[in-house]
């Protein structure tokens, strides 16, 4: 580990350890004095267009093969807050990538009392988050998780009314059209207040919004990079916050309908400028298909009709699926869709179309996460670090599939198999 993340993760330690938001702003402001910030100079515009979320794409350009970083679903406990995220960046920080994105949930569903390392929905969880990000040397964007604030109105998280830790998020993660690190990259920015606005908290305690505003989904991004079309999209694992404690339909229905339009409009701009696929990372597993791995959604695979969801737990994805579904079918490039949330690693293509048959250019990756053993956070198990890897996506624009991935194995995560 370089000397920079070994004091940076004694920052962290110390700063989480003291409850102090005091701590947590110097850390940053560390990490923020020595970042390279590309904005939107030459390398982030294209000549032509004019747009600042589309790298360098004048007539002389050949795309060239890069990496990437997907990780999320992380951390869950002390040992994966204190040792095992700091070594997972600084694996990433050992290797070039073109940018890192993590795809929601920056903590466990519910708070563990008397942790050193914040576990509830507190500022201080945030902020532990914004000094993770800044940490990492490539460019690095983040898609909220339902443990992140869909959570928060458990009594262990607080409890927090949940739309407002939503829109704590918007304000702290999404103010500027830029990523974190220290490097950044421009993005483009869900902004409509009109056609299919968000919600965003007025009033309200714990027990659910009473009165809300029109917002923009300011946390659905966009870029393209290379000749590749890249897409956030807040979709929530469970049920998309229509079940558990303080569901909030409402809060649902308008996410659900801007995450829709963000998506089609996604594979719009990738036409127009003739990306040759395009990749969506997100929180939820929606359930694919009939066979379960983990605790996703039944779903005949034909119809999308969920076969498990109750009026307790109901389908949070049906409509979202279907739409991606006619557009991963009419655009016939790669498309990939990551996601965490359940928690199992694993590469698959899961999708098929009316008739039965599987959609050929379209993959799933689901990232490490979770899997914390241990049950009192006051005495941790090392073995949390086990779950605590990421996955390296490889791009070669110039290649029929242009996606492949590779699982990163953490060497100071490592703790059923020593490194050899």
């Amino acid at each position: 580990m370089m000397k920079e993340e070994r004091v940076m993760q004694r920052i962290v330690k110390r700063a989480a350890g003291a409850g102090s938001l005091v701590l947590f702003l110097f850390a940053i402001a560390l990490i923020v004095a020595g970042t390279r910030i590309q904005t939107e100079g030459a390398q982030n515009k294209s000549e032509h267009h004019g747009d600042e979320d589309w790298d360098d794409n004048g007539p002389d350009h050949q795309p060239e093969s890069y990496a990437i970083g997907l990780w999320g679903d992380l951390p869950y406990s002390d040992v994966q807050a204190e040792i095992g995220v700091p070594n997972l960046i600084a694996d990433m920080n050992s290797q070039y990538l073109a940018f890192t994105v993590h795809d929601g949930d920056l903590k466990a569903g519910k708070g563990t009392p008397e942790s050193s390392s914040p576990t509830s929905c507190s500022d201080s969880k945030y902020i532990q988050a914004m000094v993770y990000f800044q940490m990492l040397h490539a460019p690095a964007a983040f898609t909220p998780g339902d443990n992140d604030w869909v959570d928060c109105d458990t009594a262990t998280n607080g409890p927090f009314n949940s739309l407002e830790r939503l829109d704590h998020e918007r304000s702290l993660f999404f103010n500027t059209p830029l990523t974190f690190g220290q490097h950044r990259l421009h993005q483009a920015v869900q902004t409509d207040t009109v056609v299919a606005p968000c919600k965003g908290w007025v009033a309200g305690d714990f027990t659910g919004t009473t009165s809300y505003k029109l917002e923009a989904c300011v946390e659905n991004r966009r870029w393209t990079f290379r000749g590749v079309t890249y897409a956030t999209l807040d979709i929530q694992g469970s049920c998309d916050n229509r079940c558990k404690d303080f569901p909030d339909n409402a809060e649902a229905d308008s996410r659900r309908d801007a995450d829709i339009g963000w998506m089609r409009e996604t594979f719009q701009v990738a036409k127009d400028r003739n990306s040759v696929a395009v990749m969506f990372i997100s929180q939820a597993d929606p359930g694919f298909n009939d066979h379960p791995i983990e605790s996703e959604n039944v779903r005949n695979p034909k119809t999308l009709v969920c076969l498990n969801c109750t009026a307790s737990t109901p389908d949070g994805f049906q409509a979202f699926l279907t739409a991606l579904r006619d557009e991963v079918t009419a655009f016939r490039k790669p498309v990939a869709y990551v996601h965490g949330d359940t928690h199992y690693f694993r590469i698959d293509k899961p999708f098929l179309d009316t008739a039965g048959r599987r959609l050929e250019n379209f993959i799933r990756i689901e990232t490490f996460g979770d899997n914390a053993f241990s049950v009192d956070a006051q005495h941790p198990d090392i073995s949390d670090l086990n779950n605590v890897h990421w996955v390296k996506a490889f791009v070669d624009p110039h290649s029929r599939e242009v996606f492949s991935f590779q699982p990163q194995m953490v060497p100071g995560n490592r703790v059923a198999v020593p490194v050899p």
